[in-house]
């Protein structure tokens, strides 16, 4: 169970978590290759890619229970439970997760594009798709961090 305090800092565990994601993606390769191919930026945004599934992957399904499990604690019909749970699942907070993980990904394409499109890819872009998806991952962590907060406040009411 993740939980989080009232102003949404993360515990050690999730800080723990998320540094060492972000050192596993570093750690993937070089910051600053001297030599860098086209396949090393498509390798970078896969894997983020494959993190970003992965914690879809594990977060989603709890998430969903938790959801159920609120729904049933409450005696809430479908179209009831749709209304209440809304706030939730979007509020100002989400929000601007959502808008870093969208410039996040926005810069992703841009430098992933400049880096399989050069006819000599720029090592340093590749260490910038890296620090970019490290950086994506770790919003995706706070906002799972965040709503599972959030969920777990609902059911302690």
């Amino acid at each position: 169970m993740v939980r989080t305090s009232g102003t949404g800092a993360a515990t050690w565990r999730e800080r723990a978590l998320a540094a060492l994601l972000v050192a596993s993606l570093f750690a993937a390769g070089p910051l600053q290759a001297a030599e860098c191919s086209r396949a090393d930026f498509e390798g970078v945004v896969g894997e983020a890619a494959q993190a970003l599934r992965k914690l879809n992957l594990e977060n989603k399904p709890k998430f969903q229970g938790k959801l159920r499990q609120l729904m049933a604690k409450r005696g809430w019909t479908h179209d009831e439970f749709l209304a209440a749970a809304a706030p939730i699942v979007q509020d100002q907070r989400i929000g601007e997760y959502d808008e870093k993980s969208a410039g996040f990904l926005s810069r992703i394409e841009q430098l992933g594009a400049e880096g399989t499109a050069a006819d000599r890819p720029d090592c340093k872009r590749l260490a910038e798709v890296r620090q970019a998806m490290a950086a994506l991952v770790a919003v995706q962590q706070e906002k799972w961090a965040y709503m599972f907060g959030k969920i777990e406040g609902e059911l302690a009411r």
